[in-house]
């Protein structure tokens, strides 16, 4: 062991409980303690990485911020003897809950090297190194506090707790402390009210508890309890109120403790708590339930073949991944790794989008991690996969659904990864989500006029509702469907729908005939099929199958071709109309999608966006924007006619240091009425629109600003072939089980979570979204 004098040198401070601590793998690729020389903890920052001699992310880590000390962890698996018969896993309540350590998995071996002086092992008694180390070792990783915090419930107080009456003060000691009914040391409760210790109700298999805490609360009424072991410095802790029968939070737990001589300021949490004890059983319980064996197809390893292990209903973001990296333009941009990014990112790697991206992409593509599993009698068995947790917790950052770790639907996912991939490349020129961009036309016709209105809008993706058409024959619990096609589906999607429509050339309510076609291809074009029916407010999925061939697809005949010779366009606006009045609304399509559950403000924004062209496209519209901030904000309307718009130099300012022009800043706050953040989501989403002093000269723009510039290459033809295809099983989009399907070669491979096998049988019919890339 050598000398080292940056042991004692070189500041370091013990991280506090909720420290990100990245422990369990490395945050640029999915190496963990379990390979081979282990991962390197930084003792400055705790960020993780690898010790691969090929790699060497700590090296690099060092080499960028000069941390020179890291704590190596090992740590090998210990191998236990399942005896035949034992119990299954059962489903958790509150309080009866089984507690697993790692300790009791891993057996942990450290030490501490220092890269200044050659990445020599020093002595990791000296300084501040062992309370540092101890921390590190238990303390939660920072994936693991991101999953007990998408896992948790809204946790709150009560009136019971805020008025609680505590009785005479008693000193309770924790040492050798145990049930005052029973021998029991584990599992304490403390009544918060008297200071009495009752063991925690019984757990699975008839141990941990004898329900004395219970049993007190029935015998006095004394219904707040706090869990011994939980208690954190910063006053936090497990806490019961059984009048309730509900976990609660309490905002005086310091002074209700002091009562009984223990100082939270003095506490460390040393056991597990009910919500980390919760994510351990549900990720344990419930997956099994739904996951193909896969045990009847061949298992598949190699690079491209990586599955996901699942983090708990985490299969609608897997499935999604799949797809998306094996696209040419997610591979180009984020595999192999740049090299040059890793060295000059200014943001921590688990934070920053980049990373995470490359990261991902490393680990299903390049082959690393996808080995097989050899079982004790020696067969080979599937993978284990990667765990995308540093990932997940990134992109569900402050979204009110994907940090949770609920079930959510797949295609919003899909549009909500797009979208913060769209914008965290805005200025890098490389965007991969341009391969899926290409416009809409919309075609509205006057019937008593016969003037023409034509719309342009850029999108990533189609939604399109499949025609659903019960069996006479149909019986039993569930409803059968008679098959379409996917041309029907798409007939139907560009069909003709004749709608009320108040004419501004007229000047008068008529009707008029809306279309929708394809403006332009994109490379990669993704189909929603929205297999469901809204049923008492609720949607219910519909079991529609959809013949479907694998051969090229040509869209030719869905492409529109924009205004004719012999067509004249409708005015903008009624002559004299006010433009700050309240629009007026298709009353037909408002109604049908309130109907459908949506709120009123909701559908008025939806229909004013799509220029009142019926419910299916303005529904369409909703599902796109459902995660706007201000979906839910008044409509703002514009100046009135005539009325000069400014916008206030400091808004433009912000829009100008984010990377954009002067002019697409002032168009955007023109457009949005001043609205900062509807001003950057209307940038986002009009890259290609001309901004004012170009508008004359934008190839095919009509008078009145009726089109928009064509998002995409016009000279491409729309022959397509499938590449990959995400099913869902389940009642509903958002509970169920999600796997992905890939053409890799002439054969279908299945991704479900980490079972990654060849698929003779593929569902192609069955498919929630389809993904084809362009033949050209």
């Amino acid at each position: 062991m050598a000398a080292c004098p940056h042991t004692t040198s070189v500041r370091l401070t013990v991280p506090h409980s909720t420290a990100q601590i990245y422990k369990d793998e490395c945050t640029v690729c999915f190496d963990s303690p379990d390979n081979e020389g282990g991962l390197d903890v930084c003792l400055s920052c705790f960020n993780g990485g690898c010790t691969d001699p090929e790699r060497y992310h700590a090296i690099q880590h060092y080499n960028k911020e000069g941390h020179p000390l890291v704590v190596n962890i090992k740590r090998i698996k210990i191998q236990k003897d399942v005896r035949n018969g034992e119990e299954p896993p059962q489903k958790i309540t509150k309080i009866a809950i089984q507690a697993e350590n790692d300790a009791d998995n891993y057996e942990y071996f450290t030490e501490v090297k220092c890269y200044e002086c050659g990445g020599v092992e020093v002595d990791k008694t000296a300084g501040q190194i062992p309370k540092v180390v101890e921390a590190i070792m238990t303390s939660l990783s920072a994936s693991r506090q991101s999953e007990i915090k998408a896992w948790e419930e809204e946790i709150i107080s009560c009136d019971h707790i805020r008025n609680l009456q505590q009785e005479a003060e008693k000193v309770v000691s924790a040492e050798n402390a145990h049930c005052a009914s029973c021998e029991l040391g584990e599992n304490l409760w403390l009544c918060l009210v008297c200071g009495n210790l009752g063991c925690g109700r019984q757990q699975f298999g008839g141990t941990g508890g004898n329900g004395h805490g219970l049993a007190h609360f029935d015998a006095t009424g004394h219904g707040v309890a706090c869990k011994l072991g939980t208690i954190t410095p910063e006053g936090t802790a497990d806490i019961y109120c059984y009048n309730c029968n509900e976990e609660r939070s309490d905002d005086q737990l310091g002074a209700h403790l002091a009562r009984f001589g223990i100082k939270v300021e003095t506490q460390q949490k040393s056991i597990k708590s009910l919500t980390e004890l919760s994510l351990e059983q549900n990720q344990n319980f419930n997956f099994n339930m739904f996951t193909e064996d896969g045990k009847s197809f061949e298992p598949l390893f190699g690079p491209g073949y990586t599955g996901f292990k699942n983090l708990g209903n985490s299969c609608y973001m897997a499935s999604v991944l799949q797809s998306v990296f094996d696209l040419p333009a997610f591979i180009s941009r984020y595999f192999p790794v740049d090299a040059t990014h890793l060295q000059t990112c200014n943001q921590d790697p688990g934070k920053c989008l980049q990373c995470q991206l490359a990261k991902v992409a490393d680990g299903l593509l390049s082959g690393r991690y996808s080995t097989p599993t050899i079982a004790d009698s020696g067969e080979v068995q599937g993978q284990d996969g990667i765990a995308p947790g540093m990932f997940k917790a990134l992109v569900g950052r402050g979204h009110p659904e994907f940090s949770t770790m609920r079930q959510q639907d797949s295609f919003e996912f899909f549009q909500h990864l797009i979208k913060i991939i769209s914008q965290s490349e805005r200025t890098t020129g490389r965007d991969p989500t341009k391969t899926f961009e290409f416009s809409n036309e919309q075609r509205l016709q006057c019937n008593e006029c016969k003037k023409v209105r034509y719309s342009r809008d850029s999108t990533t993706a189609l939604s399109i509702a499949v025609p659903a058409t019960k069996k006479a024959t149909s019986s039993g619990e569930e409803d059968e469907y008679e098959s379409v096609t996917f041309e029907q589906c798409l007939d139907a999607y560009v069909a003709a729908e004749a709608l009320p429509y108040s004419c501004p050339s007229c000047q008068k309510s008529t009707t008029a005939i809306k279309t929708n076609r394809f403006a332009s291809f994109p490379e990669v074009l993704v189909i929603n099929m929205r297999r469901f029916a809204y049923q008492n407010w609720v949607p219910r999925k519909l079991a529609v199958p959809i013949i479907f061939s694998e051969n090229k697809i040509d869209l030719e005949k869905y492409r529109g071709h924009g205004q004719q010779a012999d067509e004249e366009l409708l005015p903008e606006d009624a002559p004299g109309a006010d433009a700050a009045a309240e629009p007026t609304f298709d009353d037909e399509a408002l109604e049908q999608l309130q109907m459908m559950g949506f709120p009123l403000v909701r559908c008025k924004k939806a229909l004013l966006a799509t220029g009142n062209m019926g419910s299916q496209i303005a529904m369409d519209w909703m599902i796109q924007h459902m995660d706007d901030p201000d979906i839910d904000d008044p409509i703002v309307t514009s100046a009135p006619s005539g009325a000069a718009f400014e916008a206030k130099p400091e808004q433009i300012s912000q829009l100008v240091d984010m990377g954009f022009t002067d002019k697409q800043a002032k168009k955007a706050l023109k457009e949005t009425g001043g609205n900062m953040e509807r001003a950057v989501e209307w940038l986002f989403s009009h890259m290609d629109t001309p901004m004012d002093d170009d508008e004359e000269a934008a190839p095919g723009a009509a008078s009145g600003g009726q089109s928009q510039a064509i998002v995409g290459d016009v000279t491409k033809k729309g022959n397509y072939q499938l590449a990959s295809f995400i099913s869902h099983k389940g009642p509903s989009v958002h509970c169920g089980h999600y796997v992905s399907h890939i053409k890799k070669g002439h054969q279908w491979v299945l991704f479900n979570d980490n079972k990654v096998v060849d698929d003779p049988k593929a569902p192609v019919d069955n498919a929630y979204i389809y993904i084809f890339k362009r033949e050209d």
